[in-house]
């Protein structure tokens, strides 16, 4: 499932097509994703203006001059594509409609949205602007990670007196915003911090390391396009290539890249989900 730089960057790609503009036609092709559509979608989204496009955790929220914000979530293979852009960012023809095209959006600038997702694990929403974020998919989301509230100060309170494992710790989203799998074992790797060790029983020093860590390793993978495991596409449908830079993440078996170290990348499984670390560096 894409992680929060995967959406930041479809969010980046979508931000100069689709902000300010008026979506001319909105059409929807099927009734429902993860689950049903808002009734009357299409005709509510149509001749609204995009006032503002955010992300929130992994979710992508279009405002709309309506006082409803249109909220996007990628599943496991959603993807936003971007065609006709006139800005000249992407191509220019339009493509022929697909299977899986299942909601286009039509702008008044030109530029078609379309929302292909094999799979259907995506969804799409209205909510009322004003109460988005007391959506019960957003309500009871933490600090992102690349904002001011997700401190050190902030991390070591949250470490302080838990005894799950620090991996599960990160990727519980009550916690912090938009981490998955993959960015959790990149910047525990950098942090020399093991998978296993429980999360308040890390000293407040090294908690606090992981904060900085944590920011640098989301903010190389946004420049980076994001990983490209699997189905994700940016908005102009390229390759993100930040999974060239792994130091952890599906390299069982390779050489640890730490200076001095003779190890190997190990996988263990935690939560029904694979882990992968240096039992050498990591401690």
């Amino acid at each position: 499932m894409p992680e929060l730089p995967e959406v930041e960057t479809v969010r980046r790609g979508l931000a100069p097509v689709m902000e300010g503009q008026v979506i001319a036609e909105a059409r929807v092709n099927r009734p429902d994703l993860r689950w049903p559509f808002p009734p009357g979608m299409a005709a509510r989204l149509t001749g609204r203006r995009v006032l503002r496009l955010r992300r929130r955790s992994k979710y992508i929220l279009a405002d709309l001059d309506s006082g409803e914000t249109l909220l996007i979530h990628l599943g496991m293979s959603g993807r936003m594509l971007v065609s006709g852009d006139p800005l000249g960012r992407f191509v220019h023809d339009h493509p022929a409609a697909e299977k899986h095209d299942h909601v286009v959006l039509d702008m008044d600038n030109g530029a078609r949205i379309t929302f292909n997702d094999p799979r259907r694990f995506g969804a799409m929403d209205l909510l009322e602007t004003a109460t988005a974020e007391q959506h019960k998919l957003l309500a009871l989301i933490g600090p992102e990670p690349l904002g001011n509230d997700f401190s050190e100060p902030y991390l070591v309170a949250a470490f302080k007196g838990r005894n799950t494992p620090v991996k599960s710790a990160l990727l519980d989203q009550r916690i912090v915003a938009g981490l998955g799998n993959i960015y959790v074992c990149e910047a525990l790797f950098r942090s020399r911090i093991s998978p296993r060790r429980k999360a308040g029983q890390i000293a407040a020093t090294r908690v606090a390391a992981l904060v900085p860590i944590i920011r640098q390793v989301l903010a190389e993978a946004i420049e980076a396009g994001g990983s490209s495991l699997r189905d994700f596409r940016q908005a102009d449908g390229e390759l993100g290539y930040f999974q060239h830079s792994f130091d952890a993440y599906g390299r069982e078996g390779e050489p640890c890249r730490a200076a001095g170290c003779t190890a190997t990348i190990a996988r263990i499984v935690q939560s029904g989900r694979s882990t992968f670390y240096c039992p050498q560096c990591q401690r």
